[in-house]
């Protein structure tokens, strides 16, 4: 395990009927501007819910951020930020609202254009608003860490960034506003939390031995409850796919240990050339990249295959095979597709993708830095 620092300040609020304390959260004299995504947060009523927890502050709404926010949508709402002398942003939804959010309090203070926010990965911003969220949608953990992607559609461009100024002052986590989602948002926060802690756990042994079993028990507790949550209205299966949302990326798992996010590169590209969600292209891409790689990462397939599929017989390769296999077919259960076919991507837009990782500098990918151009292209064929 390597040396390392951990800090994270934001204050987690987890259920049911934790909105209300939004009043002793948000500052008295606050003027506050509500960020939210479609129409939904307002037809649930948790909009309304809000509001009301928020009192007699000075309130504006912003609507209409993307499940991929964009810098266009993103910068009409940093102009109302300056127009209503707004001083703290509160997120009301899923991880793309709240990223949206997070790249809205750092580009109302920066100085210069917004866009070297995305070029430089976030290492420019030196302040940012104070923000809170009221998480809907557990997926990408965004609510409990510092981290965002936001889409320029002008160029094509899924940028991540990341700063410690972008933390949650604090996050609502309530179980019970999933209840209202559909079952391809609820199977995708499955999938996105379940790659989170795979891009941190599988990639070589490090003697990380509480990283190891705690992501392994992130792992298995997706496995157990994931199908329950996306079927049933079920306060138990929820909250523990909320609580495993938040842990697979604040953090937490990934302290000491080296990451390896290829697969979040590739997967990011493909949503800026498809549209595809976020979360089913890494249900593509995950499964051929344990295939195209698996001499490097051998020793932890094994360890995975044992400790998470109880996999114990037969041959490494075989015991490999089969880890792999049963990793594509619980996305497969969750009705998430694992193959570009089935998204209408062929062959002949391997090279587009390709050739968008070079633009964007990812050309060094993976926990070695030995993921290049060809290999992400290897990875693209195998998912066909």
């Amino acid at each position: 395990m390597q040396n390392f620092d951990f800090y994270n300040p934001t204050r987690i609020l987890f259920g049911e009927g934790r909105i209300a304390d939004l009043d002793k959260q948000v500052p008295a004299n606050a003027r506050v501007l509500i960020l939210f995504g479609g129409e939904s947060a307002r037809k649930t009523g948790t909009l309304a819910e809000v509001r009301a927890a928020l009192g007699s502050r000075t309130v504006f709404e912003f609507a209409g951020i993307e499940p991929n926010p964009s810098y266009e949508t993103l910068m009409r709402a940093v102009s109302q930020v300056k127009e209503n002398q707004v001083d703290f942003l509160l997120a009301v939804g899923g991880g793309s609202v709240i990223d949206g959010t997070k790249f809205v309090a750092a580009a109302a203070l920066f100085e210069g254009d917004p866009r070297e926010i995305l070029f430089t990965f976030g290492r420019t911003l030196r302040q940012a608003m104070p923000f809170g969220s009221v998480l809907t949608l557990p997926a990408t953990g965004s609510e409990m860490n510092d981290g965002s992607v936001i889409t320029i559609k002008a160029q094509g461009a899924k940028l991540p960034f990341m700063n410690p100024l972008l933390y949650p002052v604090f996050s609502v986590l309530d179980p019970t506003k999933t209840y209202t989602l559909p079952q391809r948002q609820l199977a995708n926060g499955v999938v996105d939390a379940f790659v989170h802690v795979m891009e941190q756990y599988l990639t070589y042994a490090t003697d990380a031995h509480v990283q190891d079993r705690f992501s392994e028990g992130l792992l298995l507790t997706l496995i157990e409850y994931g199908p329950d949550a996306i079927n049933n209205k079920d306060y138990t299966a929820r909250a523990n796919l909320m609580w495993v949302a938040t842990l697979a990326l604040n953090g937490l798992i990934g302290a000491g240990v080296l990451h390896d996010w290829a697969t979040h590169a590739i997967g990011h590209e493909l949503t800026a050339k498809y549209d595809i969600d976020h979360a089913r292209t890494l249900a593509v891409v995950l499964p051929a990249m344990l295939q195209v790689r698996r001499e490097a990462k051998r020793s932890k397939l094994l360890q995975y295959a044992e400790r998470v599929w109880n996999i114990r017989e037969g041959s490494e390769d075989e015991r490999i095979d089969t880890a792999i296999a049963r990793t594509r077919a619980f996305f497969e259960s969750l009705d998430v597709p694992t193959r570009l076919s089935a998204y209408g991507v062929d062959a002949d837009g391997i090279s587009a993708i390709v050739d968008q990782l070079k633009v964007h500098g990812m050309v060094a990918l993976g926990e070695h830095g030995d993921v290049t151009p060809e290999i992400s292209r290897q990875v693209l064929e195998a998912s066909l």
